[in-house]
């Protein structure tokens, strides 16, 4: 049995080893009527080739209309959820499960969305995202800035394990971090929760990395965020990773109108 199957795999093996010889003669008598020719033939074969991959590439990426809202409880991703498609104004509470509404994208090819706020209680935020991850084509992870000095390590956890996943997908979602409620006097600005999210990462990376495995083998997911031996920095992932300030809540009140034109402005590049 062994020589067998050592003599079909010496002879080309299966379907392949049978257009064997097929494809040898035509290659020689290419090469006889005109060596550039057969040159020509294989770019275009290349050309070709290159052509399905990214059309089938791109349909993938555009099956993918899902912009996932996560964070902690009380960051403000409901009230950003609300304004995005209403414009207005409302009173939220923490939900125990997903809200979904299709957001029509301010842009010229008039595209459609499809956002996807998630719950952000502890026990429930990462059962909610591994059910949507494969259908993102965006994730925004929403910040509450004023809250933020208090709940950097709730905060850097979180971010820690929706990075992992969204860097372990096929097709790795465009990511922002939306710091919000900057209408209040004492948040935090992006540049400086990006500096402090960098630090506290780079933390978790040490703790984790003395700790057993508890990663999937077959997991496609690194085993940590950034470059081994140096202090972590955003830039370091294979994503993008993109900061900006908002506020869903907005400066006069909840009568006035939100600071969510950046936010907006975004979605409408990624779409």
């Amino acid at each position: 049995m062994a020589s067998a199957d050592s003599r079909r795999m010496g002879n080309g093996g299966g379907v392949g080893g049978a257009f064997q010889p097929y494809l040898d003669s035509l290659r020689q008598e290419l090469q006889q009527r005109d060596p550039t020719l057969l040159s020509v033939v294989v770019a275009l074969l290349a050309v070709l080739l290159s052509l399905v991959f990214w059309k089938f590439i791109r349909s993938r990426r555009s099956s993918q209309r899902a912009v996932l809202l996560v964070g902690l409880c009380d960051s403000g991703k409901t009230l950003l959820f609300v304004r995005l498609l209403t414009g207005l104004y409302r009173d939220t509470q923490t939900s125990i499960t997903d809200s979904s509404a299709a957001y029509k994208v301010n842009n010229n090819r008039g595209t459609n969305l499809t956002l996807i706020d998630l719950p952000g209680h502890e026990s429930l935020r990462l059962q909610f995202l591994e059910r949507f991850k494969a259908s993102a084509r965006a994730i925004v992870f929403v910040v509450d800035s004023a809250a933020f000095q208090r709940e950097v390590k709730d905060v850097a956890e979180f971010l820690y394990q929706v990075l992992l996943d969204s860097i372990g997908l096929k097709n790795a979602p465009s990511f922002l971090i939306a710091c919000n409620k900057q209408d209040i006097t004492m948040a935090k600005s992006a540049k400086v929760i990006q500096q402090q999210l960098e630090k506290e990462i780079n933390t978790l990376r040490v703790t984790r990395s003395a700790a057993p495995s508890t990663l999937d083998s077959s997991s496609t997911a690194p085993a940590q965020l950034g470059k081994k031996g140096k202090e972590f920095e955003f830039s370091q992932l294979p994503l993008k990773v993109e900061f900006l300030e908002c506020s869903a809540k907005g400066g006069r009140g909840d009568a006035g109108s939100a600071d969510i034109q950046d936010l907006e402005k975004w979605l409408a590049k990624i779409a």
